[in-house]
């Protein structure tokens, strides 16, 4: 198994068709000096925060599989053809032009997405004049999710799995928010799919 915002599973994703996979999601963070990298956490493995490094420093660390960390660029040179759903985990809002520009150059900003934890990024992005699509992450159930969706400027929300019920679905559905399911187990795919969420986010 390729080791998680790799390379090598991006480029896996793309190759197995029996995975079915119409996207992936990937983790991004800005550096110092600007560049996206792709990466899970916002500390490196030896506890530096990758926010307070140049790119040139996060390129000479290696993932476990012995890999480079990629940049957003060469992640969607892997991705290819699939959709990607970008979490921003750590995006400083003076990189915000530096992301944009990629997905514009890359003729991406109508099929990729953008979504995070922090409303506050999903807000600035939604408001560019290039915005792309954005979505805001919960792993709560707020007693209005459809105003905290729309409050950011978006029409997705990326809900924890078990905080997913028909009265969520339907409540967004008709507001024009579309449900994205995360980290789903395999055993709830079907129950999930049946509450009409807009799609499952599975780790392969």
């Amino acid at each position: 198994m390729a080791h998680e915002n790799s390379l090598a599973a991006f480029r896996a994703a793309v190759d197995n068709a029996a995975l079915g996979c119409a996207g992936v999601e990937l983790d991004i963070h800005s550096t110092a000096d600007g560049e996206i990298v792709v990466h899970h956490d916002a500390r490196l493995h030896d506890g530096r925060r990758i926010a307070e490094l140049d790119r040139a420093a996060v390129a000479a660390v290696r993932l476990p599989d012995g890999s480079a960390i990629p940049t957003l660029d060469e992640a969607l040179d892997a991705i290819g053809p699939l959709v990607a759903w970008i979490e921003a985990k750590g995006l400083a809002a003076s990189a915000d032009d530096r992301l944009l520009g990629i997905l514009r150059d890359r003729h991406r900003l109508d099929r990729d997405q953008v979504h995070a934890f922090d409303h506050r990024i999903v807000a600035r992005l939604s408001r560019h004049p290039q915005a792309p699509g954005v979505g805001v992450l919960s792993s709560s159930y707020p007693i209005d999710p459809v105003a905290a969706v729309l409050a950011a400027g978006a029409r997705t929300l990326w809900q924890e799995w078990s905080m997913i019920d028909r009265a969520l679905v339907d409540g967004c559905r008709a507001a024009g928010i579309a449900v994205m399911a995360w980290t789903v187990p395999p055993e709830e795919a079907e129950r999930l799919t049946g509450l009409g969420v807009a799609g499952l986010c599975l780790n392969l």
